[in-house]
């Protein structure tokens, strides 16, 4: 009988991380309080954070003592409330310079959209939404210049989360379906249609897409690093005057384009 595998093995056997020790879930908690601070998001009282977590008021009370005593959170005296403290832009910078791959991928990002005047970004999962790695915003429209580097949006609504969906393994994909099912409620038999819609599109094109953002349309396909890293990858634009099937088949094939330059500029980097 073959001794089983170490947990560390099978991580890099499945490309997934697996670890069968439990986790801390105290320090889930408080991280998921960090993650409750976006931008516009600048001072949260301890009731602000207990309603976006879901959490009860004295759990909360508990874990914004710790964090600002690790210097994660400093109290504002003024507001009567936490913000993020300098730290977390260190770790920011920390992220950000540790991305060979976004470096990379810039130039040529940055070069469509530039000779398109249109809008490309890159992002990844967190949880149920997409995270901006980078953006280049050079689209006509103003619809979409807000997204900046760290901006979330919505996996099960846009075309960059369900292109990111599609190229997931099947069981961890079945998974944030389900989560996702729970988040929306009442909508998910409509969303869970437009998302079965955009597979059909992947499987046929390489690229789907979708109205997000009322007047701007957005093209998105997966993209991946040779050590198995997945992204996102899109082009946006506000809706053309004319037919819609020209120009998402032009501006799919520019958004194709792209993904093979980008996957070949990295696997040339090894």
């Amino acid at each position: 009988m073959k001794p089983a595998l170490s947990t560390r093995a099978q991580s890099r056997a499945s490309g997934s991380f697996v670890r069968t020790s439990p986790g801390s879930h105290s320090l889930e908690r408080g991280l998921g309080l960090l993650r409750a601070f976006r931008v516009g998001s600048v001072v949260l009282t301890n009731a602000d954070l207990a309603a976006r977590c879901g959490l009860p008021r004295s759990t909360v009370s508990r874990l914004t003592r710790s964090l600002v005593d690790a210097g994660f959170l400093s109290y504002d005296h003024g507001e009567r409330g936490y913000r993020l403290s300098a730290v977390c832009l260190s770790l920011a910078l920390s992220y950000r310079t540790s991305q060979a791959a976004l470096d990379a991928a810039l130039p040529l990002m940055r070069g469509l959209a530039e000779g398109r005047r249109i809008n490309v970004g890159l992002a990844v999962l967190d949880q149920t939404e997409m995270v901006y790695l980078d953006s280049v915003r050079l689209g006509r429209s103003s619809l979409f210049r807000r997204l900046v580097p760290g901006s979330r949006i919505p996996v099960a609504l846009t075309a960059l989360g369900r292109a990111y969906m599609f190229a997931m393994p099947v069981d961890e994909r079945q998974a944030l379906l389900n989560r996702l099912a729970a988040e929306h409620g009442a909508r998910w038999p409509r969303i869970q249609k437009e998302i079965s819609a955009s597979f059909k599109e992947l499987r046929r094109l390489g690229y789907c897409w979708a109205e997000w953002q009322q007047g701007a349309v957005a093209i998105a396909a997966s993209v991946r690093e040779p050590n198995g890293q997945r992204y996102a990858l899109n082009v946006s634009s506000q809706i053309p005057s004319g037919p819609m099937e020209p120009f998402i088949a032009s501006h799919g094939e520019l958004l194709r384009e792209l993904t093979v330059a980008i996957e070949a500029r990295w696997q040339a980097l090894g």
